[in-house]
């Protein structure tokens, strides 16, 4: 099973894109194929001009609808995700996310801004029919350390918060391909 990580952040160096980073490696590290995507790095005027028959938002698209889990991060801007991140949910099908399981995360720079997630994101993705949106991972940038190898140290509250959420995310795929793989072991056993 597939989880595509889709990031907002304009700047390839913010604490949003070392979350998902993060995120995605303890995914990986779950035996989970993860395909990452970032909003800043499509081509400006197709994204804006929604045009999806250009080939970088064709391929986003298409990886999108084969993933089955997207985890989608975000800085909050103004109480509100990302319009980077906006522009690329708006290119996608009024139920672009069925059956899929989304993770939303977000980061900031103050504790204030961490209902903008559910009240500014999870009805734009709601809205899209996923499957089921898990609980979601809001950090500051103070909790959010950078390391001088480039890596990231995450405060005792939100690791704890990321491990939870990492560990639902795959429980949840794991369910489901059980549930995929049950009807043919069974037809498999009536044939021995």
């Amino acid at each position: 099973m597939s989880i595509v990580l889709l990031g907002g952040s304009p700047s390839p160096h913010s604490s949003t894109s070392r979350l998902l980073q993060h995120v995605g490696e303890k995914l990986a590290r779950h035996g989970r194929r993860v395909t990452r995507i970032e909003a800043r790095e499509l081509d400006p005027h197709a994204l804006l001009s929604a045009d999806c028959g250009e080939p970088g938002i064709a391929r986003v698209l298409a990886q999108i609808a084969a993933a089955d889990a997207l985890v989608v991060a975000t800085p909050v801007y103004k109480a509100a995700y990302s319009g980077l991140l906006k522009a690329v949910l708006d290119l996608l099908p009024q139920d672009g996310l069925a059956g899929k399981l989304v993770l939303p995360l977000a980061t900031g720079g103050s504790q204030s801004h961490m209902l903008s997630l559910d009240y500014a994101l999870r009805p734009v993705l709601a809205s899209m029919t996923p499957r089921s949106i898990l609980p979601s991972i809001y950090a500051t940038s103070g909790q959010l350390e950078r390391q001088a190898d480039g890596s990231l140290a995450l405060a005792p509250a939100i690791a704890a918060r990321v491990a939870q959420g990492v560990e639902q995310l795959a429980f949840e795929l794991h369910a489901i391909e059980l549930r995929a793989t049950a009807p043919r072991a069974e037809a498999a056993a009536l044939a021995a």
